[in-house]
């Protein structure tokens, strides 16, 4: 049991009881030290080695409709000198916000294309995580840049003209789907 636990890094009773194990032998593992409850519902054994990025194997397991987004994603892509103290998650326009005791959660409601393209999925603690791509994540900083400023957004896409030289074709994309192709040329032209 404490085998397939390891190999899944990070999980919940019911990602268990997919595999045929039950709670009863959680809770015994939990009980002998074996197993340590990482927060309400979310468990790992006792000698796991959390990484930089376990905080988004913590939150991507807790809420799994979720995509990191914004300064979470920028953070992630290495487009931003910002280190932003809340996680930023995209949800789809209608699902309910998730509650978790800590990290403390920033919401961005998405929908339609703007919620369901670009999005990579990556494994961090052999927990699939999913973030949106560098250039989704540029043009969303533009679509919000009344929440994460201005200034971010053009730091962001200074980062990732120098980073993915030929990126130019998927932020146009991703500007269209954003609907801010009119709020991001002038800055593409400043910087050309």
């Amino acid at each position: 049991m404490l085998r397939i636990i390891r190999s899944m890094g990070i999980v919940r009773p019911s990602d268990l009881e997919a595999r045929g194990i039950s709670r009863s032998v959680l809770y015994r593992l939990l009980r002998e030290g074996l197993v340590e409850r990482v927060a309400r519902g979310v468990y790992t054994t006792a000698r796991h080695v959390p990484t930089a990025e376990h905080t988004l194997a913590y939150v991507a397991k807790r809420v799994p409709s979720g995509v990191f987004c914004l300064l979470t994603a920028l953070r992630f892509h290495e487009l931003t000198t910002q280190s932003p103290a809340d996680v930023w998650v995209a949800l789809p326009e209608k699902a309910r916000k998730p509650r978790l005791e800590s990290p403390r959660l920033r919401v961005a409601r998405f929908s339609g294309p703007a919620f369901s393209e670009g999005i990579e999925v990556h494994q961090i603690e052999k927990v699939e995580v999913r973030v949106y791509s560098a250039a989704k994540t540029v043009a969303d900083c533009f679509k919000y840049r009344n929440k994460i400023g201005i200034d971010v957004a053009v730091e962001a896409l200074r980062d990732f003209s120098r980073r993915y030289r030929g990126g130019a074709t998927d932020l146009a994309r991703f500007a269209r789907i954003c609907r801010v192709t009119r709020v991001l040329q002038p800055y593409l032209d400043a910087m050309a």
